[in-house]
């Protein structure tokens, strides 16, 4: 009997870490999975290019908005890293909300 393949194959570095990546950040992962289900629009009714295009971008500005959002919380705790490092008298202040 011959051995039956699905398709799958062995991902490489650069796709696991894309996959830890994603899954460490949950809203940025829905965001690209959403765009992904533009393209295997299979189900539901049958959208025009217009109709696509701008669901497309919708996802893609929600897709920067989620971006920022954490590259500006990354930048943040690592100036206050910084500077404690630069001087231990240094006392981070949250923004009160």
């Amino acid at each position: 009997m011959s051995k039956k393949t699905s398709g799958w194959r062995e991902m490489d570095p650069a796709e696991i870490r894309l996959i830890e990546q994603l899954r460490a950040r949950p809203e940025i992962l829905a965001r690209v999975q959403s765009i992904l289900e533009l393209t295997n629009a299979a189900e539901g009714a049958l959208k025009t290019a217009d109709e696509v295009e701008a669901i497309l971008i919708q996802e893609v500005r929600q897709l920067g908005n989620s971006t920022m959002k954490e590259w500006a919380k990354h930048a943040e705790n690592r100036v206050s890293k910084e500077l404690k490092e630069q001087d231990a008298s240094v006392r981070s202040r949250k923004k009160k909300s």
